[in-house]
C-alpha cells in the first residue's frame, strides 16, 4: 500500500473517529448537563476523580505499550506472534486491575459513607469493566492496522461483542479471500498459538513493547498528574475536586472531540510510511515528503484550532459555565479555571501533532532516551503541581500542565527539526501563520472581551444572546481570513476529504 492511500485511510478514520467522538460526547455534555442539578459536588468528585483514574491508570499500563508496538513497524510482520502478544494484555490488565483496587480501597482516605454511599463497589465495578475492555485489544490492534473504519464505529458502540461478530462475519465470507486484507483466515488464528518452529511472540516487539511500557507509565503521570496529585496527597477537598473535574472536562471536550481521533489516526500513518531504524534521506522520498506535507498541515490545523479556542473562551467561559452547571460552577473559581485551561488546550493541540510524528519515527534507543526525558518532566511535574496548587488553588494543576506540555513540545520540535535537518521539507513551517491573521485574532479578543465586560452574565438572556452574537460575528471574520490566507492548509483538508469519498466510488 503505497503512502497515499494510507493517507487516504488516516484521513477517512480520523473523519469517522470524529464524527463518532462528536455524537458521543454530545450525549454525554447533555447527560452531565442534567446529572449535575441532582449530584454533590463530593460524588462528582470521588467517579469523575478517585474511580475514573483506577480505570483509567489499569487500561493505560496495561494496553498503551502494545498498541504503540504493535502498530509499529514494517507491514511484514507475523501477525500470530503479535496476537500473542496482545493478548498478554488480559492478564497484565487483571494483576494492575487486582493491584490498584486494593491500593484504591486499604491505602487511600475512604470517604464518609453517608455522603457517599457504596464506594468499595464502585472500586470492584471499575476494575472489572477495565478487564473486560481488555477482551478487545487483539481485535481492536488488528482493525485499526488494517484501517476498518466501520469496525471501528462498531467497537466504539458495543465494544467487544461486536469485534468477535464481525471478525467471524468476514472471516467466514469469500470477501475476505477476495480482498486478502487479513493476516488470518479463521477466528482461531486470532487466539494465543504457540508451535516448536517459532517463538510464541515476536521478541523485538517485545523489547519495542518493553520501552514504550517505560514511556507509557511516565506519560500517564504527565497525563493525569493532577488527579493522582488529588488522590494522593489530598491537596483538594472532594467538593473542590469534584468542580474541577467538571470544568477540567469541559475544558478537554474539544481537544477529546478533534485532536484524540486525529493523533490516534496519524500515528497511525506516520507509522506505516517511515522506517524507524532509518535516516529520512535513506528512506523513499516521496514517502519522506507527504510525511513532511501532511505534518505541516496538521500542525498548522492545531495551531489554527488551538487559537481559536484560546482566544474566544476567555469571553465566554463564565457564559459557558452558567448554562452548563448554573451558579455552582459559574460563581468562585470556575471560570478562571476554564480559561486557564483554553490555554492549554492551545498546548495539547500542537503537542498531540508532534508527538504523533515523533513517536512514529522515533528509533527504540531514541524512544528509551526520550524516557530519561519523561522522568524528568514526571518529577518535576508532581512538584510543581503541588507547589502551585498550595500557592494558588486548582488552577495551579492547568499551569503545571501547561508548563510540562511546553518542555514537551521543544522536546518533539527538536526531534522533528533533526529529523528533516538534512532534507529539503520543512513541516515546522507549519507553526507560522499570516500577520494578518493573527491580527485578526487579536482583533476578535479585544472585541469579545469588551463584549463580555458590558453584556454577560447579569444582564438578562438579551444581553447575553446579544454577547453570542458578537462572538458568532468575530468568529465568522476570523475564519474567513484564515480560508483566504491559509490556502495550502484548505488545499490539505479538501484534498483528503474527497479522498475517502473516491475510494468509496472505486471499491
Amino acid at each position: 500500500m503505497g503512502s497515499r492511500e494510507v493517507l487516504g485511510q488516516a484521513a477517512r478514520l480520523a473523519s469517522s473517529g470524529l464524527l463518532l467522538q462528536v455524537l458521543f460526547r454530545l450525549i454525554t455534555f447533555v447527560l452531565n448537563a442534567f446529572i449535575l442539578r441532582f449530584l454533590s459536588k463530593e460524588i462528582v468528585g470521588i467517579v469523575n476523580v478517585r474511580l475514573t483514574l483506577l480505570y483509567s491508570t489499569t487500561l493505560f499500563l496495561a494496553r498503551e505499550a502494545f498498541r504503540r508496538a504493535c502498530l509499529s513497524g514494517a507491514a511484514k510482520r507475523d501477525w500470530s506472534q503479535t496476537l500473542s502478544l496482545l493478548w498478554l494484555t488480559v492478564p497484565l490488565g487483571v494483576f494492575w486491575s487486582l493491584f490498584l483496587g486494593w491500593v484504591w480501597l486499604q491505602l487511600l482516605e475512604v470517604p464518609d459513607p453517608h455522603v457517599v454511599p457504596h464506594y468499595g463497589t464502585g472500586v470492584v465495578v471499575f476494575g472489572f469493566s477495565a478487564v473486560v475492555e481488555l477482551l478487545g485489544e487483539p481485535f481492536w490492534v488488528l482493525a485499526q492496522a488494517h484501517m476498518f473504519v466501520r469496525l471501528k464505529l462498531s467497537y466504539t458502540t458495543v465494544l467487544v461483542l461486536c469485534y468477535v461478530i464481525y471478525f467471524a462475519k468476514v472471516l467466514g465470507s469469500p470477501e475476505s479471500a477476495k480482498q486478502q486484507a487479513l493476516p488470518v483466515s479463521s477466528m482461531t488464528d486470532l487466539l494465543p498459538s504457540m508451535t516448536r518452529s517459532r517463538a510464541f511472540v515476536n521478541w523485538e516487539e517485545a523489547k519495542l513493547t518493553w520501552s514504550f511500557f517505560k514511556q507509557s507509565f511516565l506519560k500517564q503521570i504527565l497525563t493525569e498528574g493532577e488527579r493522582y496529585v488529588m488522590t494522593f496527597l489530598n491537596v483538594l477537598n472532594f467538593a473542590d475536586q469534584g468542580v474541577y473535574d467538571i470544568v477540567n472536562n469541559l475544558g478537554s471536550l474539544v481537544a477529546r472531540l478533534i485532536f484524540q481521533p486525529i493523533e490516534e489516526s496519524f500515528y497511525i500513518f506516520f507509522a506505516k510510511v517511515l522506517e524507524r531504524e532509518k535516516d529520512a534521506t535513506l528512506q523513499k522520498q516521496e514517502d519522506v515528503a507527504v510525511a513532511a506535507a501532511v505534518l505541516e498541515s496538521l500542525l498548522k490545523l492545531a495551531l489554527l484550532t488551538g487559537l481559536t479556542i484560546t482566544v474566544f473562551g476567555f469571553a465566554y467561559s463564565q457564559l459557558v459555565l452558567d448554562i452548563y452547571g448554573g451558579a455552582m460552577l459559574s460563581s468562585g473559581s470556575g471560570p478562571v479555571l476554564l480559561r486557564a485551561y483554553c490555554l492549554y488546550v492551545l498546548l495539547l493541540a500542537i503537542n498531540g501533532v508532534t508527538e504523533c510524528f515523533t513517536f512514529a519515527a522515533m528509533s527504540k534507543e531514541e524512544v528509551d532516551r526520550y524516557n530519561f526525558t519523561m522522568l524528568a518532566l514526571s518529577s518535576s511535574f508532581l512538584m510543581l503541581s503541588y507547589v502551585l496548587t498550595r500557592w494558588c488553588g486548582s488552577v495551579g494543576f492547568i499551569l503545571a500542565n501547561c508548563f510540562n506540555m511546553g518542555i514537551r513540545i521543544t522536546q518533539s520540535l527538536y526531534f522533528i527539526h533533526r529529523y528533516y535537518q538534512k532534507s529539503p521539507h520543512r513541516p515546522l513551517a507549519g507553526l507560522f501563520l499570516s500577520p494578518v491573521l493573527l491580527g485578526t485574532f487579536a482583533l476578535s479578543g479585544g472585541i469579545t472581551a469588551i463584549s463580555e465586560v458590558f453584556l454577560c452574565c447579569e444582564w438578562g438572556w438579551l444581553a447575553r444572546l446579544a454577547h453570542v452574537a458578537v462572538g458568532a460575528l468575530c468568529l465568522g471574520v476570523t475564519l474567513g481570513t484564515a480560508f483566504l490566507t491559509e490556502t495550502k492548509l484548505i488545499h490539505f483538508l479538501r484534498t483528503q476529504l474527497g479522498v475517502p469519498r473516491l475510494a468509496d466510488k472505486t471499491t
